[in-house]
């Protein structure tokens, strides 16, 4: 995500300075530390949450979803069918980071919440966002670590800040199962038994993640040797002849156009992936399994990942993983043709 500076009204501050004011008549009797070190009064009753983008919109469904404000944009129909009505059916309310950002703090004021919530990056461009906003907005604005690996302490630290402590424990408990099940397996893989893996992102398959990157965290986790380099680095666009160079044994696509054509391009052909038929189109409903957005989503992507990469390792019954999850997550009970329809498996 990255930061928006918008200017602000005299208009704006004018409600800032007001809700402060409020604020002060009912102090919160409790403050948590966000991941930022930022010490946050926990507000005494926390009715309405503003989620400054998609992450943290995601994040706040699977914990609390009755105080979810609305959605950065409007949920598609067929995302909307996977999770509650009522919920999903929430207006459109724009975002505070990411690109196209597109809620001023007006528009947030309007909206009278008691928290505004972002989760992703916690470097010092977010920080700083996060006093910005706060101050001009005297609402609390609490910024909690995206990081896959940290999911579990993110859960319970939003489940205090919220009062939810008995969900966000059990959000965390599910959340650890599945990453220490992931970790447990992969070190069984020797080193060189690895595979090398090329995340094909966006709809021409030609953006990529380098090490450390949010969009291949998935990678990271299950061991995988990505081509695109190890050293720490963002998304990265690249020429087909960089990956014919690359020659991954493994593609992870995200682009259902790109990864139907794929297969039949001769211009991709050469690859042993393609080749050895390895090339694998990430679900993508509600949300993206391995990035789009970056959020908790990601966690059944890792089962479903690690079945791509190391099938003997990870055999489980996607299907009822993945009905697992949208009841413990999503809080919906789907049946076995959905869940083979999420997974592009015949239904």
């Amino acid at each position: 995500m990255s930061a928006s500076s918008g200017a602000l009204s005299r208009r704006a501050l004018l409600g800032g300075a007001a809700l402060l004011a409020a604020g002060a008549a009912g102090a919160a009797d409790a403050t948590v530390r966000d991941a930022t070190g930022r010490d946050l009064p926990v507000p005494a009753r926390v009715g309405r949450v503003f989620p400054a983008g998609p992450p943290a919109a995601i994040l706040l469904y699977t914990l609390a979803p009755d105080l979810l404000l609305g959605w950065p944009r409007a949920l598609r129909p067929d995302e909307r069918a996977l999770l509650l009505p009522e919920i999903a059916a929430r207006p459109e309310i724009g975002r505070i980071t990411g690109r196209g950002n597109t809620a001023n703090l007006e528009s947030v004021l309007a909206l009278a919440p008691d928290l505004i919530l972002d989760v992703g990056s916690t470097s010092e461009t977010y920080v700083s966002l996060a006093r910005r906003v706060e101050l001009q907005t005297g609402v609390p604005y609490a910024l909690l670590d995206g990081t896959l690996a940290r999911t579990p302490e993110t859960y319970r630290l939003l489940g205090r800040l919220l009062r939810r402590e008995t969900a966000g424990e059990d959000r965390a408990a599910a959340a650890q199962a599945i990453l220490d099940r992931v970790a447990t397996r992969v070190r069984r893989v020797p080193a060189e038994k690895r595979p090398w893996v090329y995340a094909a992102l966006g709809p021409r398959g030609l953006q990529t993640g380098r090490g450390g990157a949010i969009s291949v965290e998935s990678l990271d986790l299950l061991g995988a040797r990505n081509v695109a380099g190890e050293a720490t680095g963002g998304l990265a666009a690249v020429s087909t002849e960089q990956v014919l160079a690359w020659d991954p044994d493994v593609i992870v696509a995200t682009d259902v156009g790109f990864a139907a054509s794929l297969r039949g391009d001769p211009t991709w052909a050469p690859l042993g992936a393609v080749r050895a038929g390895r090339v694998y189109l990430a679900p993508h409903l509600p949300f993206g399994w391995l990035e789009s957005p970056p959020s908790v989503n990601r966690l059944i992507g890792l089962l479903w990942l690690g079945h791509c990469l190391y099938p003997d390792l990870f055999p489980e019954d996607l299907a009822a993983e993945t009905r697992a999850f949208h009841a413990r997550f999503y809080g919906r009970q789907i049946g076995a043709a959905e869940a083979a329809r999420i997974l592009g498996e015949p239904g």
